[in-house]
């Protein structure tokens, strides 16, 4: 069995914390019970392991999220980035493509599909197995996960069985078949779809390896997984459930009930959250109901509030009560054009300053770390000069292909068009100054250099 991973989305309605680069999934704000910090796609890849449902993982991501997912999962999992974001559909026929040509894998392996933010207990992935012997014992072209409702929600997708329906599940107690699905109703339709034995779309899928493909090969006619990804275009910009689950005739369901939960705003996951005070921060004795996540290093005091939510980051500060966080995604749009803060497969980088001078050009500084024994890639930039200042630790450093050790208060001025790259001995710390009539991330360009 295979597992694909649905790993995307820039999570505004979790800002500041979250941004383009570091999404939801990969806050690391939930305690395990061996009092250490994970993220919610450790979580979900923890419980796959624990629940003994496969070793075989693929997380379909954006190419921003490539470093922060190797950081988090390491090789736990693989990795299949999408050359741009183009909804579900196109990430699942990528993914599905890559199990195909570059792993090999047969037509009649079973896949699964589901987000990799889900919060939810081991029997969900015991569900899930239950889910691929449907599909082993051809019980229909696709298996559903139904997650049981808990409330009228217009944030969900709904799916009614078909309780007159002539089709017949054989070989399974598990599976239903499905009538029809309706797609965030109101409250009022919700009601009603609650009241004639719906369940939410859950977003979990399994099916044959062959028949995705058939789906595929309607768009991409390839025989490598390279190919597949140089006409990425050619798939529509659609979601899966759109363009797949919707149209399908053969579709059974396999209900879920027990605990499930999207943390998608801040209402939502501080409920889960095991301490009302995260980082530099303190809360006086007249909090009520109120959390607060600070990741800057200036303290912060709450007090005298309740039901409220205060965070902070690099990215800004947010002030909202609780009860009004999933307000905030609209609002803070223009806040999201750059992140000030990253992590990257060889450190972090934190945007410190920028400003546009009377010259025209612009400046950017940022504090750099680097891991021990990681380095930046040997690259260089046409529209800018850097100047970087060693903090702390020590480190190797190349320019035009001739080497230099560096150490603290040493400063290297890289001019235009200028290769370097730089390997940190130890934890490396430097401030980066970036000056240029354009300072745009494109303006990079890399070749291999070889450190032994």
């Amino acid at each position: 069995m295979q597992l694909i991973l649905l790993s995307g989305g820039s999570g505004k309605r979790l800002w500041p914390l979250s941004n383009n680069v570091r999404s939801k999934q990969f806050l690391p704000l939930l305690e395990t019970e061996s009092c250490t910090m994970e993220s919610m796609v450790q979580r979900v890849v923890r419980q796959v392991f624990q629940a003994d449902l496969t070793t075989n993982i693929t997380l379909a991501t954006n190419a921003c999220q490539l470093d922060i997912i190797t950081n988090q999962l390491g090789d736990k999992v693989s990795v299949v980035t999408e050359p741009e974001r183009r909804d579900t559909f196109p990430a699942i026929a990528l993914a599905t493509s890559y199990l195909s040509f570059q792993r090999q894998c047969t037509d009649d392996e079973v896949v699964v599909i589901m987000p990799c933010d889900s919060y939810t207990e081991l029997e969900y992935f015991h569900t899930i197995a239950r889910m691929v012997q449907c599909v082993e014992a051809n019980v229909a072209d696709l298996i559903l996960m139904g997650i049981t409702p808990t409330y009228p929600s217009a944030k969900y997708g709904y799916v009614l069985l078909d309780s007159d329906s002539s089709f017949e599940i054989q070989h399974s107690s598990f599976a239903k078949p499905v009538a029809r699905f309706t797609e965030k109703p109101t409250v009022e339709v919700a009601e009603q779809l609650l009241a004639e034995g719906a369940f939410w779309n859950g977003g979990v899928l399994a099916f044959r390896l062959g028949y995705m493909m058939n789906i595929v090969r309607k768009y991409v006619q390839c025989t490598t997984f390279a190919q597949t990804l140089d006409n990425y275009r050619s798939f529509p910009k659609i979601s899966f459930d759109y363009e797949v689950v919707e149209k399908t005739e053969s579709v059974a369901l396999v209900p879920f009930k027990g605990e499930w939960k999207d943390l998608g705003t801040w209402n939502a996951l501080t409920n889960e959250l095991s301490k009302h005070a995260i980082g530099n921060a303190v809360l006086g004795l007249k909090c009520e109901n109120t959390h607060v996540i600070n990741e800057l290093q200036l303290p912060i005091f709450v007090d005298g509030v309740k039901d409220v939510v205060v965070a902070a980051s690099f990215d800004g500060i947010l002030v909202c009560g609780k009860e009004d966080t999933e307000n905030i995604k609209s609002y803070v749009e223009p806040f999201c054009t750059c992140p000030m803060y990253e992590e990257r497969k060889w450190g972090i980088c934190r945007v410190l300053d920028r400003k546009v001078h009377a010259n025209g050009n612009y400046s950017l500084t940022k504090s750099i770390v680097i891991t021990a024994g990681k380095n930046i890639s040997y690259q260089m930039h046409r529209h800018r000069i850097e100047i970087w200042t060693i903090v702390e630790g020590e480190g190797l450093f190349v320019l035009n292909g001739e080497y230099r050790c560096v150490k603290p208060s040493d400063v290297l001025i890289i001019e235009k068009e200028n290769w370097h790259a730089i390997k940190a001995l130890t934890q490396l710390t430097f401030i980066e100054t970036q000056i240029g009539n354009l300072l745009i991330g494109e303006d990079v360009e890399r070749s291999v250099w070889n450190w032994n």
